[in-house]
């Protein structure tokens, strides 16, 4: 129970001194089409191994949440949006990413969790610059996995943030369906 509570800490305390700490300074910045610069970065997906970058689905509607393997509220969250994937009849325009942002957990370890729940979507390590971005821009409540933080980026790119906490698959759909049929 204490390793997830130093590994938040952890985090925030990277975040908070321009991880410094990983001998980089690196800043994210928005790409020509006014894109975070976090989109671009490649991320692995922990099922397939192939790599991916959130660019890749310009023009679709993308539902992204942070995670830990521990967080049980996670398992939750992720349920529910396998239940938004069936209740929406599994439209190829909506692709649900799932980033996990603690620092201890590694890309087999995530594979044999999406595996163990039937979770049939893209999971990634979230790379320490794209958790960065992620508090930064949005806020270090992304790096929080049981308050279930999830955003929509819609197909121009836009990101929409949900509110923080359990949502139901019906609470996804309102929240979904207007950026899928504009």
């Amino acid at each position: 129970m204490k390793t997830w509570r130093y590994s938040v800490a952890l985090i925030l305390l990277l975040i908070s001194l321009g991880l410094a700490a990983c001998g980089t300074n690196a800043q994210p910045t928005a790409t020509p089409s006014n894109r975070p610069a976090w989109f671009d970065m490649e991320l692995i997906d922990a099922r397939t191994g192939e790599t991916f970058k959130i660019n890749d689905f310009s023009g679709k509607v993308v539902l992204l949440e942070t995670m830990a393997i521990w967080c049980p509220n996670c398992i939750f969250q992720a349920a529910e949006v396998r239940e938004l994937h069936e209740l929406l009849g599994n439209p190829e325009d909506l692709v649900s990413i799932t980033l996990d942002v603690d620092v201890n957990e590694d890309q087999a370890s995530l594979k044999k969790y999406s595996e163990e729940y039937g979770f049939d979507w893209r999971f990634s390590i979230a790379p320490l610059l794209v958790a960065r971005a992620l508090g930064n821009l949005y806020t270090a409540q992304y790096l929080n996995p049981p308050l279930s933080p999830m955003m929509i980026i819609d197909r121009d790119g836009n990101v929409h943030h949900l509110e923080y906490g359990q949502k139901s698959a019906e609470t996804l759909l309102e929240h979904v369906e207007p950026y899928l049929n504009p």
